[in-house]
Formats: C-alpha cells, structure tokens, sequence
C-alpha cells in the first residue's frame, strides 16, 4: 500500500480507500452486517487508513458499522474517517422508503447536529472530516454551510473541512473552490474513467491550491469490475435501477470499449484495479474510495495502490 498527504493540509493517508455508502443497507440491495464489518477490518488489515461514510449513509447504520469495527481494533489512532452531512433524514427514520429520499439542510442550526450525531455515532471526540454532501449551487452560494463549518473547526469538532461536490457539477461548480479555497482542506469528486468533467476546471484548480482531493465512484457503480453486461438489472431497492438504466448501461459500456487497448497491455491487473489506478495516476488526485461488501473486494481493490509504473497518459485515448 502507498501513503500520500490528503492536499498541503490535510492527513497522510492511503491511496487507496473505503468507501462506506455500500455496506449501509439502504439504496445497494440486501447486505449483510456481518460481511460489511469483515470487509472493513479486511480493509484496514490491508493497509487502508482512510474510510469515507455519510450521516445519511442507512440513516447512520454505515457510521455505527465503523464505530463497531473502531472498537474492535488496536490501531484506530492510524485511521482517518471522513463523514458527510447535509442531507437531514431524521424526519425519515422509522418510515419505509425504497430508496433515501433527499431533504436538504445546509443551515448552521442543523450542521451543527449533524456533527454532533456523527460523533456519538462513531464514538469520536473530533471528526477527522467533515463534507458538504453535494449541495446544488443555490446553497453553495449562501452563506451558511461555510459559516458552519468555520465554526465546527473553530469549537474542535472537525479538524479539516472539505466539499463533496455534486456529480455533474463539477465545471459549473467550480468557481466555489475558487472562493473557499482557504477554508477548504479537501474536496470530494466524481472522476473515472468514463466520467472525466473533473479534469477540465476542477481538478487543474484543487491541484493550484494544494486541496485534497478524495475519488468518489471510481468504480461507476461496479460497472468498471468488468462484471456487468447489457443484461445485467438491478433490484427495486438498488440506486443503480436508475443510475445504471439499460440506457446508461449500454453507454457506457459502449465507451469502456475504447479502453480495450489498455485493458489488453496489463491484462495480469483487473479491470477494476485498472480503473482505480487511473484515478490516482492523475497529479491532483490522492485517495479513491471504491466500496467493498466483502473482504475478496477489498482484496482486489487494494491493489490498485502499489500499481504505480501506469502513467496516466495511458489512459489517454
């Protein structure tokens, strides 16, 4: 496994993460409690010391599984959680939705909460990173997400602030980092190999100011382990129904085919350890967070980290 620094101010980390939205029981299909704490610990015995969630993750199931998994283990001082807030579900709890419904609440009043709930759930004094969950442009131009988040920083209840920025989002958002670059420690972006918007403003931008930046997606969803196909379907309960819709999914397996070339050079790598690799290749890039509900996913996963002699330009079609 390999170690970068998150960004000029952020922690030094694996380049290769968790990412926790997967294991949460909501919106992924069936899991199991069971599978997702061993593939954490699968994680972390492998090297990963940087493990992404949400509050809204299973309305927080995602945050207690980590806490668990924290508890059970002797070297929690060398992991990094980053969490995200934003989205209040609490008026949900106890209902039955399919898949989470969004709410947006980017006040300070409910921030504040939020991080504090965080806590309790993953029994931490101090959130290592705390992340604007995709707001759209209209609340990214108020005032009150940065006005919380300077205050969490400034009471101790988050040592780094960060931004996950809205998928597709990533151009016309841009201007924000411009703004906040001195409060922001980190962003969160969608990037991979068939999604690459990232690369004409944003990340040129993250890698001028020195902001971490954390690869979200990496994997489209599973599509990019290679095992999908234009049959494959997915469950009422599963996100990807929509996200992956027939339409999309022969799209963007259309373009995946234009990486044959790639794929066929270093046919000993997977094509998901291919993918993820392309994601660190890029100079402004530091850790992807592809999620893992067992530990033989995280095994292949971590692999990606040590592949280091792909240059990025390879990726180039």
């Amino acid at each position: 496994m390999k170690y970068t620094k998150l960004g000029t101010k952020g922690p030094v980390i694996s380049t290769v993460g968790f990412g926790a939205w997967g294991i949460s029981g909501r919106d992924w299909g069936k899991t199991d409690d069971d599978s997702s704490r061993r593939a954490i610990h699968a994680a972390i015995d492998a090297g990963v010391t940087f493990i992404d969630t949400a509050d809204v993750y299973g309305f927080g199931h995602s945050e207690e599984l980590i806490r668990e998994v924290l508890s059970e283990r002797s070297d929690r001082d060398k992991l990094v959680i980053a969490t995200k807030a934003g989205n209040n579900f609490y008026p949900y709890i106890g209902q039955n939705h399919v898949i989470t419904p969004a709410n947006n609440d980017y006040s300070v009043t409910h921030l504040e909460f939020a991080a504090e709930q965080s806590l309790k759930r993953l029994n931490l004094e101090t959130l290592d990173i705390l992340q604007l969950h995709s707001p759209g442009l209209e609340i990214l131009e108020r005032d009150e997400p940065w006005l919380a988040l300077e205050k969490l920083k400034r009471d101790g209840k988050i040592r780094h602030a960060g931004w996950s920025v809205l998928s597709f989002g990533e151009t016309a958002q841009a201007h924000i980092l411009e703004r906040h670059h001195d409060l922001l420690d980190v962003i969160q972006v969608r990037y991979n190999l068939l999604e690459r918007q990232a690369e004409e403003v944003l990340l040129p931008m993250a890698l001028r100011y020195g902001t971490g930046v954390i690869v979200r997606i990496p994997l489209l969803f599973g599509l990019l382990s290679g095992k999908f196909n234009r049959s494959t379907t997915f469950g009422e309960n599963d996100h990807r129904r929509t996200n992956l819709s027939p339409e999309k999914l022969a799209a963007y397996l259309d373009g995946l085919a234009g990486y044959t070339p790639v794929f066929e050079k270093y046919s000993n790598y997977s094509i998901a350890q291919l993918s993820l690799r392309f994601c660190i290749s890029h100079p402004a890039c530091h850790v992807v967070i592809p999620g893992g509900k067992t530990g033989e996913q995280v095994d292949e996963n971590v692999v990606a980290s040590d592949i280091d002699f792909i240059p990025f330009e390879e990726y180039v079609k």
